[in-house]
């Protein structure tokens, strides 16, 4: 498959730590509902699902942050839970209820019936990859992603968002047999998913452990660490001959990043909790890092979102620059926006981590 050259490629030159003009910078759910324009195309699609699994929608989707924002890399536009929904669980999401499955997986003959779905089930994700990058026209990278093994696992066994974790916990600790099987089944389905988006075109991958803070110490590693390790030892390093950054980002995870600096990775994501400091003095020597502004940051005036900008910003460090490789930083919010945030509150943030990475540089300008 044929795209336009890139035009950007700050992101992924963050990605394999080498020096960039500026630091680049994404947000995690950077297309969504907190943007008037994805309310009004959701609103024609129907359902989030409907949105998701239409190519033409997804990608106008996609596509919408960087008509207002100079964003340095475009996401996917789809649901970390597309996999279990190919395994045949039926998702679904209810209005203001989040994801719901109509058939969770709680007992031994539904472990024992999972199996790595067919990766046509999913060919509207393929599609909408290879959309979107024709519709970027080399404008920036395009990231495709995927749930973890234990993060779908939770919603597999929950069968919705959950509290307390109870169902899966359970089945964690009083039957691990079945939690090892169902997170290795999701490990593979994960690799052969986030490679199939690769071929689509797909530029880096992303995998999304959202709920790995919710486990237990020695839990962590056995449960989701392990099963990660699992699916990247299964990605493509590179497709037609460019490298592919993987990136792990564990919500929770500040107290593993020692061991997650292990990985086979190219980037760890971190959440607002973590000092980039002391984790890049941890990892930076090995990984790029990326985050982590807290997303209710956004809700506060603009000097104050601008201050912390440079904070974050600040806390990391000087940036790498010359040749060769060195510790480098790709800016995001250590989760994902609010649906509330005031779309203009975000420029405010793009701006101000270009204005003042740049003046890291010595830069006054692009």
């Amino acid at each position: 498959m044929s795209f336009a050259p890139l035009k950007n490629d700050s992101f992924l030159r963050a990605c394999h730590r080498l020096a960039t003009p500026h630091t680049p910078v994404w947000l995690m759910r950077q297309a969504g509902r907190y943007l008037p324009e994805y309310r009004a195309t959701r609103a024609r699609a129907g359902s989030f699902m409907g949105l998701a699994t239409n190519v033409d929608y997804a990608t106008e989707v996609t596509l919408q942050p960087l008509e207002r924002y100079e964003l340095d890399a475009a996401i996917l536009f789809s649901d970390i839970l597309t996999v279990p929904d190919a395994m045949g669980l039926g998702l679904s999401f209810a209005n203001g209820e989040g994801p719901r499955f109509a058939s969770p997986v709680r007992d031994e003959a539904a472990v024992a019936a999972l199996a790595v779905p067919g990766m046509e089930r999913l060919r509207y994700v393929f599609d909408a990859v290879a959309s979107i990058r024709r519709a970027l026209d080399g404008r920036v990278p395009l990231i495709g992603f995927s749930g973890s093994p234990w993060t779908l696992a939770c919603y597999m066994v929950e069968g919705a968002g959950s509290q307390d974790y109870r169902l899966v916990k359970s089945m964690l600790y009083g039957r691990p047999d079945l939690m090892h099987r169902i997170l290795a089944v999701n490990a593979d389905a994960v690799a052969a998913y986030l490679n199939a988006q690769v071929e689509a075109g797909a530029q880096a991958v992303m995998l999304f452990d959202s709920w790995g803070g919710v486990l237990a110490d020695g839990a962590f590693q056995r449960f989701s660490l392990d099963y990660t390790r699992r699916v990247l030892a299964q990605l493509k390093r590179e497709h037609e001959g460019q490298p592919i950054p993987r990136i792990v980002f564990t919500k929770g995870g500040g107290l593993w990043l020692e061991a997650m600096g292990q990985l086979d990775c190219e980037v760890l994501g971190v959440d607002w909790t973590v000092n980039l400091a002391r984790a890049r003095q941890l990892v930076g020597g090995s990984k790029a890092l990326q985050g982590n502004l807290d997303p209710n940051v956004l809700f506060a005036p603009p000097e104050r979102i601008e201050a912390e900008v440079r904070a974050v910003l600040d806390s990391f460090g000087p940036p790498h620059t010359g040749g060769g490789t060195g510790p480098s930083h790709v800016f995001n919010l250590g989760h994902g926006i609010s649906q509330h945030t005031p779309p203009e509150h975000v420029k405010v943030l793009v701006d101000a981590v270009h204005a003042h990475s740049r003046r890291q540089r010595g830069r006054t300008s692009a």
